[in-house]
Order: structure tokens, then sequence, then C-alpha cells
């Protein structure tokens, strides 16, 4: 969100902003049988559904600052971001989508069996993207990426964050569901783990045909699932296009 300069900041109405927003009613805070719009929030309530959530980001990005220099890194940046939004706007099922540094995330309504295969699709397109991605880096003589995605699906708290009748606010979303698919993220395409790491929740709503291409593996006693599944029309048109 683009800062917004011309209001000066008063400790005073600050306090009473504090108040009023600590005081609001614990009522305002329902359950949804489905993803409000945005529309329907204020900053004094919130929303609690249930979601999918996936995310995605690259691995030892730190290090790529070593390797090349700024115009080339936002170049690089550019590309993997615009590509990661491409995919996840392309889903009806898609109702949010959150860029935080190189880290793409986008949250799914998912309340049938299907609609979880689907997200689990979305990073199999995500995962062919990269493919296509790195291969016109190697044109470019710049470093390939690789990449980790992780999904998990549970309730979420979703509201509105910011400064009210400044015109800087956001909707934020709370909840396991969202910290534990950044957790599986972060361990996908590290430490020798696959591509794409899911929870058991995710696995045990994928139908038949999908959960073969997942494997089982534990860590701190909490079973997960790790695949490197990619999507076929994608991965044809890089055979024909990119070799």
């Amino acid at each position: 969100m683009e800062a917004n300069h011309t209001m000066p900041y008063d400790v005073k109405e600050s306090s009473e902003r504090m108040d009023e927003i600590l005081n609001a009613s614990n009522d305002n805070y329902s359950d949804k049988d489905s993803i409000p719009s945005r529309s329907d929030l204020t900053f004094k309530n919130g929303y609690y559904v249930n979601v999918t959530a996936i995310f995605i980001d690259i691995v030892g990005s730190s290090d790529m600052t070593d390797e090349h220099k700024r115009p080339t890194l936002a170049k690089m940046y550019r590309a993997f971001l615009s590509e990661c939004v491409a995919i996840m706007n392309a889903e009806d099922d898609c109702k949010e989508i959150n860029i935080n540094g190189d880290c793409v995330w986008g949250v799914f309504e998912t309340p049938l069996k299907r609609q979880v295969d689907n997200v689990v699709s979305v990073a199999a397109k995500l995962n062919s993207m990269i493919q296509i991605l790195n291969y016109k880096l190697r044109k470019k003589g710049y470093s390939e990426i690789s990449v980790g995605i992780g999904i998990d699906d549970g309730r979420a708290l979703m509201v509105k964050a910011g400064y009210s009748g400044s015109g800087i606010n956001d909707a934020i979303w709370m909840g396991d569901v969202v910290n534990s698919a950044c957790h599986l993220c972060n361990k996908a395409g590290r430490n020798f783990r696959r591509v794409i790491v899911i929870s058991s929740a995710i696995y045990n709503n994928l139908n038949e045909h999908n959960k073969n291409f997942f494997y089982r593996f534990t860590d701190a006693c909490v079973n997960y699932y790790e695949g490197d599944i990619v999507n076929t029309s994608m991965e044809e048109w890089y055979i024909e296009n990119c070799k």
C-alpha cells in the first residue's frame, strides 16, 4: 500500500484509535460459509472462513544478490512474481493474492474436494512455469532459480487493517492455515525435499489419482507429503519450445 503523508500524526488521536479498536465487541467477528467481499469488511468486524492457502517462494534468494546486479535481479524477480500472480489469478476459486518480497501466496475457496485438487493443479502449473522461466534465464546467462511450494487448508480470520480515514488499509489473513502453508513452503525444495509439500489435510482430500504423486515423510512427529508434479500441457509446450 502506498503511504499517504497528508495526515499528521497526533498522539491523542492515536490513543483514542487504540481504545476504539481494543474495545470493539467480539460479536463483530462471525463465521462465513464463503469468503466475503472486501467491501464487507470494516475496521470493527472480521470473518472466520475455511480456506486453502498456497505459498511459493524462491529458495536461497539472498544468495542471488551476490551473483547479479540490481537491474538484473529486478527483472528476474518481476518475471517470477508476474507469472505466479498470473497463474493464481486465472483460477475462479482464488479470492486473494499477496506478494511479500520473493513470496507469492493465494487464498482459495475450497468447500468441495475437487477444488482442493484444483489448488494442487495450480502448484503443478507453478512448477512448470519455473521450468520455462529457467530456460529463459539460462539463455540470458542468468542464474536459474529453484522454489518451494507449500499448501494447507483450515480456518482463517479475515480482517481489514490499516488506519481508518487515511485510505491506507488492506485485507489481512490470520490463522494456523496461513502460518502452516508458509511453514510448508519453507520446507519445500530445501534439504532434499521435493518442490511441493502439502499437509495431511490436503492429501486426505485429494482424489486417488493425485494422491499417487505424493510421498509421505515425517518431521517432528508430524506427517507431511511431498511431490514434484508438473502440468502436462505446459510440459509439452516446454519440450516443443524450450529445447
